[in-house]
């Protein structure tokens, strides 16, 4: 658990702060056998920077080695108004984009989506994007710790606008990237490039039992129990599967599994 000024001190379930403690993340520190990936779950009572991650191409080209970011979120908790700032609502060049993040008409700038339990977002790298107030939400990351911040409401942290601007995308967000995941069923929610994510619900399909074979995942339940290897993995907790053949999916337990690709 990771203690943010702008966490909660009370948690979605099954999770609990410890007293007196706002908690902004909950992280699961990835194995050795599997690091390309990062899973966590964010609390957020304040809007949280506006920032943006490189890709992985622009990560080398600057000798970072291979340290992008793309990411996704799956929404578990929302407050009423409670939204997400992606994209932006007209394009927008880079001279502009620095005026709007000195000026703090970035926030502005950006389209802030409502959300509710269930919504679904891919954020690309170079998408220029804010957590909003009130949102809890899983993570499935490439595993990297670059973030640029263009804007931060005027706190005292370091902003990284020359490096920010320089990856950023001044595009809209496109709306493929985004849906809502239906309460039952199972979705595969992301398909590569750089990892798949699939919604399971008491079970995989042949097709995706398949496409997991022959590499390590995470399981993530997020209702009901699943097993890996034998042992017992609850709501809040995620668990690391050298087999597909070794996970097994309680009937009505539906959760996420995550596999880095490529």
């Amino acid at each position: 658990m990771v203690e943010k000024p702008w966490g909660k001190e009370v948690l979605p379930n099954p999770f609990v702060a410890p007293p007196g403690q706002r908690i902004g993340e909950v992280w699961f520190e990835p194995p050795p056998s599997l690091n390309q990936l990062l899973v966590k779950y964010i609390f957020a009572s304040e809007k949280l920077s506006v920032q943006v991650h490189p890709s992985d191409a622009q990560t080398l080209a600057a000798g970072l080695g291979r340290q992008g970011k793309e990411e996704c979120w799956l929404v578990i908790a929302a407050e009423p108004g409670a939204t997400l700032g992606i994209g932006f609502d007209d394009p927008i060049d880079p001279d502009a984009m620095r005026a709007a993040a000195v000026d703090g008409s970035i926030e502005q700038r950006l389209v802030w989506h409502p959300v509710h339990v269930g919504d679904f977002f891919y954020i690309p790298a170079n998408t220029v994007h804010a957590i909003g107030a009130g949102v809890s939400l899983i993570e499935v990351q490439q595993n990297s710790d670059i973030t640029y911040r263009l804007y931060d409401y005027g706190r005292p942290r370091e902003l990284h606008l020359d490096q920010g601007i320089a990856v950023s995308n001044g595009a809209p967000y496109a709306d493929l990237h985004r849906y809502q995941v239906p309460a039952r069923g199972e979705h595969l929610l992301v398909d590569g490039p750089l990892f798949r994510l699939v919604r399971y619900d008491g079970g995989l399909s042949a097709q995706h039992e398949a496409a997991f074979a022959g590499g390590p995942m995470l399981v993530v339940p997020a209702a009901g129990v699943a097993t890996v290897a034998g042992e017992v993995v609850h709501p809040g907790q995620c668990a690391l599967a050298l087999d597909v053949r070794a996970v097994r999916l309680a009937a009505g337990a539906t959760g996420l599994i995550a596999q880095p690709m490529g």
